[in-house]
Order: structure tokens, then sequence, then C-alpha cells
């Protein structure tokens, strides 16, 4: 992630974060993107830069950054409208999105989350509390991820075992017809595929 390189006070530098990122700045000022690159690049920060949001939409569509970082009022298309597109797309449904722009009136800060902003910056841009902003959020996204992985995972696994249980207790149910020297086997391995399908079940609590 980003890697803030404010001054301290005895003078040495103190980095936010080391992890590797890459962030999107989109703003149709030149000069507000020219900050960017020299306080939010470092050796592992990648900034890539749009100047409004017909530009950005075209960098998404040839790389997905960790982050965006939105200005809501720029020409061809505002930062509003490229919120919906991305709402709207499952590719960047997720992606973390902080707005950073010159308004901070209620209404333009209601309707940015409202369209799906994930964090919201008021400019004149303090570039550390923005590096603590990155940080925070893409690392909130991350976990979040991870949680939903996780969930797909035992999901997938519970129906996986209960396909085989089944599948498995058919097999005994047709063998129990056959030659009498396999019954009691199975149905050994009957009484454990049954147990088996129940313990695959979710409980109510869990429904």
């Amino acid at each position: 992630m980003v890697e803030d390189r404010a001054e301290e006070d005895g003078g040495s530098f103190f980095y936010v974060n080391h992890d590797a990122a890459h962030i999107l700045f989109v703003d149709d000022d030149p000069i507000m993107r020219e900050f960017a690159q020299v306080h939010l690049s470092t050796d592992k920060a990648q900034v890539s830069l749009a100047a409004d949001g017909i530009e950005a939409l075209d960098r998404l569509a040839d790389h997905l950054p960790d982050v965006m970082l939105l200005d809501l009022e720029m020409p061809r298309l505002d930062g509003f409208e490229v919120l919906a597109r991305l709402r709207a797309d499952p590719a960047t449904r997720e992606l973390p999105v902080i707005v950073v722009t010159g308004r901070e009136d209620v209404a333009a800060i209601d309707r940015a989350f409202e369209a799906g902003a994930t964090s919201f910056l008021v400019k004149p841009i303090n570039w550390r509390l923005l590096s603590y902003q990155i940080r925070y959020v893409m690392r909130a996204g991350r976990a979040e991820h991870a949680d939903a992985i996780t969930a797909v995972d035992v999901a997938g696994l519970r129906a996986g075992l209960l396909r085989l249980a089944q599948a498995g207790a058919e097999l005994v149910r047709q063998a129990l017809g056959g030659s009498s020297g396999l019954r009691p086997a199975a149905q050994v391995y009957a009484a454990l595929l049954a147990e088996t399908v129940e313990l695959t079940k979710p409980s109510r609590r869990q429904a």
C-alpha cells in the first residue's frame, strides 16, 4: 500500500505502509495529478492517472487498481456517474473508491455514498490523512474479500460432502440387495454415510 512521504518533526521519514498497491488517481486538475504522483508513489506503490471519468474507465479496462481516488466535478463524465457505472459492473462492484473533492456540502456527501463511495475526503488534500485512508480501505476490502472466500469454500465443502454421502448411500443401498457377504460392512457404511449427511445439513441456528 501507500508509503507516506511526509516528514516528521525529528526530520526522519515515517512510512505509513510498505505493502504494494496500484492506485488510480482521477482528477481534471493537472497540478493535483502531479501532486498525487509525488505524494503517493513509492518503490512499491504505483500511481496511474486519469483526467476525467471517461479516461478513468478506459484505465480500468486495461488494469484493475487496488483503489481509486476520484474527484466529483470533472468534464465529460463526473465522479457520480463513474461511481454508478463501477457499482453496476460486477468486475468493479467491490473496488474501493475514495472520493477526493472540493465539495463538502451535505448533498454531495450523501449522493457520493449513495452512489457507492467507500470513503470521502475534502480538498485541500491532507496527503498524510489520505495515505491512512488508502491503507484503511484497502485492508478492510481485502479482509471482507477473504471472509467472502472462506464462506464460499465452506458452503462448497458442505455441498460436496453432501453429494458424496448421498451417492455413497445409494451405492450401499444397491450393494445391500446383492451378495449377503457385503451386508454387515454395507450396513456400517450406510450408518456412517447417514450420519455424514446429517452433519453436512445446516443447523437451524445457521439457516
